[in-house]
């Protein structure tokens, strides 16, 4: 390269940040570089994208005028502003489901069963309350408390590591309405579905066969465990006093559930404080049965909504509630939630555009293109610390929207976030002060460590994920239904399938175990025939077209008043041009009022008249 390319180069790629430029395409460059904000930004693949050197990152991060700096300090705080509201938002909407779903989650994990139904019942628990940590927590407590046996508890942990990848699909549908963001933030989401599901799908039959986790884990296991101390993470000391001030869920409930204390919700309702007062102290501070203390006389009771002794009792808590009002507490922040959730992403989204704008891709490629292990590394300190998956790949999420993270990145980010993840569990474990709990939370761990190995270091085998979630993201394009239509196949119907299978051979009857026989036979030959039909018989082809079909009628729709507009005064110009007269009279028909009708039919009679007579 010469002198003066390098610097046209140089002064191309370091644009201000902020600064707007008559150039918005790679094109029209000297150097064909594309940056961030052009036209045909999502025209470059990745493979086309130079390497850019440190120094030029360095450059384009650090040098700027005092005006630039100070744009930049106002865009860095409104993002810090819109990332803290949408943790909020994450932390309000788990709280959300537990209030709604905890009572059910609870229920389902309440007694020991079968290989399927512990795998399903983890991920349906975890998709309601919208938590694996959660999840994985009780689990470890049902096992501490020989509520479940450990296999049984293996089993639920797989199942829990496939649910909690349902939350940053639903924010990827928060880009719904810049269909190329959509296309790679939903390829970023299920990259981690994708993965997860392979390696169920591989490791889970393996379990079962051999119960290889269960040896490797009870080897390593020691004699004892030590009774430790909960630890909660800085981003949820940061996060948790707000969203906690408006809405609280009481964990208590759930695992009390799964460990059979009681028998259903209604035994925590109707919420009683004592002496009217909603404070922790008299509303949610618990009995000593030990020292003869009773409800209602020497401590509250609370329901699924809880209070906090820091912040008291949120704002949705309600003295004398029964659980239906509990139930609608739980609705409407769910919903408040999800609202605040779209907004703050939209304008995280937003500031994150104007920050980047005019930015190289190779420059930002440079800056996130990171070696796989460390991205695992990074994946696994950044949920260690927020001690959630979900929030991790959730944040996440947005930035493969952007285009900032490569899906080749956010990869071993979400490896790195399944691993973090387990940190909770083993921190669980530790308190639970029992040996069978701790081999639980190790299963978990190396179950991710082996899913890893497998798909991860080889790269015939790396694609597999990669290739799925691209196939996936492409899918938005044709049709915005793909998202809200995957997750609840994948998340909902195919597991309650698959429970219901699963439910009549845990009947021990052979009525119920013949039909269920016939049942899966049905099933696998069914999804045998989908397959022949997708494969051999151009199935992908038709499902294709008839998305495209639905799309163009949804933008022919969208654009059919303008083009009627533009045909009715091509049609006004034309008989100007001929010199056509306008048809008044099919005009005055078109009115459509009986009276007009009546009006013109006698003046055509009189005329029919005079004709015969003359």
């Amino acid at each position: 390269m010469s002198t003066t390319e390098a610097q046209d180069t140089t002064k191309s790629e370091t644009t201000p940040v902020g600064e707007d430029s008559a150039v918005k395409s790679r094109k029209d460059r000297p150097t064909g570089s594309t940056h961030f904000g052009d036209a045909d930004w999502d025209e470059e693949r990745p493979d086309e994208i130079g390497d850019a050197t440190w120094g030029e990152v360095a450059k384009a991060c650090c040098v700027h005028d005092a005006k630039e700096w100070g744009k930049i300090f106002v865009g860095a705080c409104a993002a810090l502003f819109f990332l803290y509201f949408f943790l909020v938002s994450l932390e309000l909407m788990g709280s959300a489901a537990k209030v709604l779903g905890g009572c059910k989650a609870g229920g389902l994990m309440s007694d020991d069963t079968n290989p399927v139904a512990g795998l399903v019942i983890g991920e349906l628990a975890t998709a309601l309350i919208q938590s694996s940590s959660t999840t994985t927590s009780i689990i470890v407590s049902l096992v501490g408390a020989e509520a479940i046996s450990v296999n049984t508890g293996i089993y639920l942990v797989m199942g829990a590591n496939i649910g909690t990848s349902v939350t940053n699909t639903i924010v990827s549908m928060g880009q719904m309405a810049d269909g190329a963001q959509l296309e790679r933030a939903f390829a970023g989401a299920t990259v981690h579905d994708i993965f997860n599901l392979l390696s169920v799908a591989i490791l889970f039959p393996l379990e079962v066969i051999s119960h290889y986790l269960y040896h490797l884990t009870n080897a390593m296991l020691p004699d004892s465990v030590g009774d430790g101390e909960k630890w909660e993470g800085p981003i949820k000391k940061i996060v948790s006093p707000f969203a906690g001030r408006v809405l609280k869920a009481n964990k208590d409930v759930i695992k009390d559930i799964a460990t059979g204390k009681v028998e259903s919700c209604d035994a925590y309702y109707p919420v009683l404080c004592l002496d009217g007062i909603e404070d922790y102290k008299h509303c949610a501070s618990k009995c000593d049965k030990d020292a003869g203390e009773e409800v209602g006389v020497d401590c509250g009771r609370v329901g699924l909504i809880t209070c906090d002794k820091t912040t008291g009792c949120p704002a949705f808590f309600q003295n004398g509630a029964n659980l239906h009002d509990d139930s609608i507490s739980g609705g409407v922040c769910l919903v408040l939630s999800l609202f605040l959730l779209i907004v703050c992403l939209m304008g995280l989204v937003n500031v994150l555009q104007r920050g980047l704008a005019g930015m190289s891709t190779r420059i930002i490629y440079k800056a996130t293109n990171v070696n796989g292990l460390i991205g695992i590394v990074i994946g696994a300190a950044i949920t260690i610390l927020v001690q959630s998956s979900s929030i991790t790949t959730s944040v996440l999420t947005p930035f493969v929207g952007l285009g900032v993270i490569q899906l080749e990145q956010m990869l071993p980010l979400t490896l790195g976030a399944n691993i973090g993840t387990t940190i909770t569990g083993l921190l669980a474990a530790m308190v639970s002060d029992n040996v069978d709990a701790l081999q639980v939370a190790l299963c978990h761990l190396f179950f991710n460590l082996s899913g890893i190995v497998i798909w991860y270091p080889i790269p015939i085998m790396r694609r597999v994920p990669l290739r799925g979630a691209r196939a996936l993201g492409r899918a938005t394009r044709r049709s915005r239904l793909v998202p809200p239509i995957y997750i609840i196949v994948v998340f909902f119907v195919i597991p309650l399938l698959l429970l219901g299978l699963s439910s009549l051979f845990m009947q021990k009857t052979v009525g119920f175990t013949v039909l269920g026989s016939f049942l899966v036979i049905g099933v696998v030959l069914g999804i045998a025939r989908f397959i022949w039909w997708w494969k051999k018989q151009e199935g992908l082809q038709k499902c294709l077209a008839c998305l495209d079909r639905r799309t163009d009628m949804n933008n022919t729709m969208k654009t059919l008043p303008e083009d009627m507009q533009f045909l009715k005064s091509k049609v006004s110009l034309l008989a100007e041009h001929t010199g056509l007269p306008e048809d008044e009279e099919a005009g005055d028909a078109q009115k459509g009022s009986d009276g007009t009708a009546e009006e013109v039919a006698p003046e055509n009679e009189e005329v029919a008249i005079e004709d015969k007579e003359d």
